[in-house]
């Protein structure tokens, strides 16, 4: 297993399996090929024999001087279960500390249960939220017309 920054050539192998990681729910335009070109410093990739197995895409941002935001983490679905998700947080969270950054922000869909949980067992905590599904609030139309989405923050 080795844990490395993206590169612009990751985009291609990632994108084509994807929907496929997701059960066939239709993510790939959640996840441009700019991400792989312009945030290689805090985005990263788990390899597991010579394979990607894992992956997080996230930036400091730029107009929140103490913030940073993970925008996309994906795990190989026969890699689940491995912490590899776990590994690629503190990696983000090792340069946001580089960077003097102790905010960390992230959303994820009301339906995905497993990211809710996910991430509550990371220290996560869900913001209030205009609607709530199963106790986890969320913000309708977050992202658009019906792209409902939990908030989550952390210190780190």
């Amino acid at each position: 297993m080795k844990i490395r920054n993206v590169r612009s050539s990751d985009y291609p192998p990632i994108i084509a399996v994807l929907d496929d990681w997701w059960g066939g729910r239709k993510m790939t335009g959640m996840l441009p090929h700019l991400f792989f070109e312009h945030f290689c410093n805090t985005s990263f990739i788990v390899e597991d024999d010579g394979r990607i197995a894992a992956f997080l895409i996230g930036f400091l941002s730029q107009t929140h001087l103490d913030e940073a935001y993970i925008h996309f983490v994906g795990v190989h679905p026969q890699y689940r279960k491995r912490g590899y998700g776990r590994l690629l947080y503190e990696c983000f969270f090792d340069v946001m500390r580089q960077n003097q950054r102790s905010v960390v922000r992230c959303v994820t869909s009301p339906i995905n249960t497993g990211s809710i949980a996910f991430h509550t067992r990371l220290g996560f905590q869900i913001e209030p939220g205009d609607a709530d599904r199963d106790d986890a609030a969320y913000d309708p139309d977050h992202d658009g017309p019906g792209q409902n989405r939990v908030c989550f923050v952390r210190r780190v």
